[in-house]
């Protein structure tokens, strides 16, 4: 069996989409067809269920994904290990997040301590992207605000901040100090995707508060969320950090709920990590805790 063909079986599966997979893969899709279907005949099941164009991973396929997940990661351990073990290690560390702007900070410090580290870093939008690119071992850590119910992800707290609300300086709420989200009820929303965790943690709360959100527009970047609150197109919610990155906005204090956001940096419990990725785990462990007692 084909390592490469795995990896093309894993792509599919992610997409559930020949031509994007094909294109992502910088293949021919008719190629990549053949390719599954003797994949399939390989394994001796269909893997796919197969409507018209579309395709779905069905229950045999995912099944078979989980162990083609274990077999690759544990032979990209094992290739790592060994390098390492032949003196070899690169310094490498790769890892994925959502945003970029919390890291710029903690790698500049680190990097100033070690210059040779390498780093790869995956901005992933949402919480099941950055899972599988650990899944597929093609990271080692990411941070995320969202713990995944897991035995197997270990999940280490790195930074718990107040979530606020953010509105125009020209919004009637502009010169208020505080807010209870049952007022919020009628108000327009400017929001994050639904997939990310910080948009299932803001909704959750309002639920919490007996109403959903009016979301009159969805975005990826956090910073054009905040260039349309500014444009006056509606409010939002946002980490007490953007206060400290733009004070052009005014932010409001929400009553009656703890409305908080957790910062976790997670990995495979078990899995192999180079010294340097343990190193730098440590780092960012110290680095935080550091941050919480200034």
């Amino acid at each position: 069996m084909d390592i490469a063909h795995l990896k093309y079986f894993q792509t599919v599966a992610r997409t559930e989409h020949m031509t994007q997979a094909a294109h992502e893969l910088h293949m021919a899709q008719p190629a990549l067809s053949m390719i599954i279907s003797r994949l399939e005949d390989e394994v001796g099941v269909p893997l796919f269920d197969r409507v018209g164009r579309q395709i779905r991973l069905n229950t045999c396929g995912k099944a078979y994904l989980k162990r083609v997940n274990q077999s690759l990661a544990n032979l990209e351990e094992g290739k790592r290990e060994a390098m390492e073990l032949a003196g070899y290690e690169q310094g490498r560390i790769s890892l994925a997040t959502t945003t970029l702007n919390r890291l710029t900070k903690l790698l500049s410090a680190y990097l100033t301590q070690h210059p040779d580290v390498n780093f790869k870093i995956t901005q992933a939008s949402t919480e099941k992207e950055k899972l599988q690119l650990l899944e597929q071992s093609e990271i080692d850590f990411f941070l995320t605000s969202q713990c995944i119910d897991r035995a197997d992800i270990t999940h280490i707290p790195l930074i718990t901040e107040e979530i606020l609300l953010t509105v125009p300086p020209t919004h009637p709420l502009a010169g208020r100090d505080r807010i209870s989200l049952a007022e919020l009820a009628n108000e327009d929303f400017i929001s994050l995707k639904q997939g990310y965790s910080f948009r299932e943690i803001t909704d959750m709360y309002c639920r919490q508060a007996g109403f959903l959100p009016h979301i009159i527009c969805e975005g990826d970047e956090p910073a054009a969320i905040a260039g349309l609150v500014q444009a006056g197109l509606g409010i939002a919610f946002a980490p007490a950090a953007s206060q400290r990155e733009d004070d052009t906005l005014a932010y409001l204090h929400i009553d009656g709920t703890e409305c908080q956001l957790t910062f976790y940096l997670a990995w495979v419990e078990g899995r192999y990590l180079s010294r340097t990725a343990q190193n730098f785990r440590d780092y960012v462990i110290a680095y935080f805790a550091n941050l919480n007692t200034i």
